[in-house]
């Protein structure tokens, strides 16, 4: 472990950092190249997440990290509740809330005026909350203990540090890596390689593949920072502060009496000197006032590109979050898609090794993340244009905006500090069922969109509400669940429906009227609904009823890439 010192409730407060030396494994003392079914590299967030859902679905998995320990400071520090119930799924969601600091609420400012407020979740009954702060290493924290949980319970994971990727060579059906340890160099083939090494991949290097979209010369600084204040857990953005006149700043609340904020710092930047101390600390105290006793933990300064792959998947290499896309960090966009991106791919994936699926299946993690990606690009893109005008005309328009949305809130719709991130609707995904929607239904729950959470009835009577999440099969939270019973499709019958259902299928029957909120979001004008849900919780089809089994074998053969095979 490794010690980092923040304060909470005025006292002095530790938080261990979960170290993974390296050790020496049976892969290198083989006397011919082992082969494992998958290998990931990268242990950030996305590495681990993809490595526990297939650990959870009985895949063995490597996990191959440079590094020794979880990363150094904050870095994306806003998770979103669509990957907050990703990892309710897989056993540390809970967790994760405890641990960090929940908001929903933003303020955006310019110079010193207050022009607006929001509120992400405005209505009640959400069991998560829109976002919840939390430094990256906490969240790696929490995963390298999931991931050693599942490994002494028993499931097929391995977390190995200080193993370095060097090189690689695909074949037709494996990739060799060459690997770099203190003990010198071996080898390791994968059926499967999950490239999830971040934004300098050295598996995206290796396999010469560049990214296309926009370079931004714009720097930005960012600064975690130690005091106590008595700022409102919210997002505050401004534009043209006083403190940093004609740019930019935002200012999160973290654990610990942590506080991360953002500074623009304009074009010509310098990245060394202006991450120098006596550079920084004068920009901060601008910021928070003379007599504002604070103490710097970590400073970075960055600029960014709104770019991807061409594609995601490489034959038997496959490549995730910053090693696939990069983002603005504008709208807390990049870890979560990540995480999405994990989220999509465990469970097609594990079919595939499993042999209840054709490889063909892992073609929609394409036809599905790219699209995620493009529509994050562009939110990304839209947000540093509108804070970072690129001309006159743009920046008059943009102070027009500005000026506007103080008085008529039509205008704030307008205004763009960062789109904060939304889970991606796969609409036009080729799994979803090609039957016509029926209108009866609600839009929000289409095929292609991950189900809403809703409040059920309390069965058991012990005063708390069961959540519609909480209710699908196989799910991790509270223990190791049978790997042979996680992530399958379930089959959600909502209303007093006689629906003749393969035996195949998990089935979850919620009577009309237990929840006027579920009602609302699955049933709309219907008096009964049949949803497929697929294990990453999106819907694969829906009907009003009445339906037949063999409609609903058709829809889950499509969904599983198994034309006229029902399992």
């Amino acid at each position: 472990m490794t010690a980092l010192r923040g304060a909470a409730d005025g006292a002095e407060r530790i938080f261990e950092a979960p170290l993974y030396p390296y050790r020496r494994c049976v892969d290198q003392d083989a006397a011919e190249t082992t082969r494992r079914p998958v290998v990931v590299v990268g242990a950030g967030p996305v590495g681990l997440t993809v490595a526990i859902d297939l650990a959870l679905q009985d895949v063995p998995v490597v996990v191959l990290d440079e590094n020794d320990r979880v990363s150094h400071g904050s870095r994306a520090i806003c998770f979103a509740k669509r990957s907050l119930e990703i990892y309710d799924r897989l056993g540390c969601g809970q967790e994760l809330v405890d641990l960090g600091v929940t908001w929903s609420r933003g303020k955006v400012f310019r110079g010193e005026r207050r022009i607006y407020s929001f509120d992400l979740l405005p209505q009640q009954g959400h069991r998560r909350p829109a976002f919840v702060n939390l430094q990256q290493y906490r969240l790696e924290a929490v995963l390298v203990e999931r991931l050693r949980a599942l490994a002494a319970a028993g499931l097929p994971i391995e977390l190995r540090g200080g193993h370095r990727v060097q090189s690689l060579t695909r074949h037709d059906t494996y990739t060799t890596l060459a690997i770099e340890t203190p003990d010198g160099p071996y080898e390791l083939a994968a059926d499967w390689l999950l490239a999830c090494d971040g934004s300098r991949s050295t598996v995206r290097g290796n396999l010469g593949l560049a990214f296309t979209g926009r370079v931004f010369e714009d720097h930005f600084l960012i600064a975690d920072v130690t005091m106590k204040a008595d700022f409102p857990t919210e997002r505050w953005f401004w534009f043209d502060p006083p403190f940093n006149p004609g740019r930019s700043a935002l200012l999160h609340r973290q654990p610990d009496d942590l506080w991360r904020i953002d500074l623009q710092l304009g074009a010509d930047a310098d990245h060394d000197q202006e991450r120098r101390r006596e550079r920084v600390i004068p920009r901060l105290r601008a910021m928070l006032g003379p007599d504002t006793d604070f103490e710097l933990e970590w400073v970075s300064v960055y600029t960014f590109q709104c770019a991807r792959l061409e594609r995601f998947r490489h034959g038997r290499v496959l490549f995730l979050g910053d090693a696939a896309h990069q983002v603005s960090p504008f709208g807390a966009r990049g870890a979560n898609s990540g995480i999405q991106d994990a989220d999509n791919l465990a469970w097609k994936l594990a079919r595939v090794v499993h042999g209840t699926s054709p490889e063909s299946l892992l073609d929609s993690y394409d036809a599905e993340r790219i699209p995620a990606a493009d529509e994050n690009i562009r939110h990304s893109t839209r947000s540093t244009d509108f804070i970072t005008p690129k001309s006159e005309s743009s920046r008059i328009l943009r102070d027009a905006v500005l000026d506007l949305a103080e008085s008529v809130p039509f205008a704030r719709t307008l205004v763009n500090s960062g789109r904060l991130s939304q889970p991606h609707l796969a609409v036009a995904s080729p799994l979803n069922n090609d039957v016509t929607d029926s209108p009866d239904l609600p839009p929000v729950t289409r095929p292609g969109a991950p189900l809403i959470d809703a409040a059920l009835d309390d069965p058991t009577g012990d005063g708390e509400p069961r959540w519609l999440l909480d209710e699908l099969g196989g799910r991790g939270a509270g223990g190791f669940t049978d790997c042979n019973h996680y992530a399958r499709f379930t089959l959600l019958v909502i209303g007093d429906a006689a629906v003749d259902t393969p035996q195949h299928l998990d089935v979850l029957r919620i009577p009309q009227g237990r929840s006027r909120h579920l009602d609302a979001l699955y049933l709309g004008s219907a008096e009964a609904a049949v949803y497929l849900v697929r294990p990453d919780q999106h819907v694969a089809a829906r009907w009003a009823c009445p339906i037949d089994s063999s409609t609903i074998q058709n829809a889950l053969a499509r969904a599983t890439s198994r034309s006229g095979d029902p399992r």
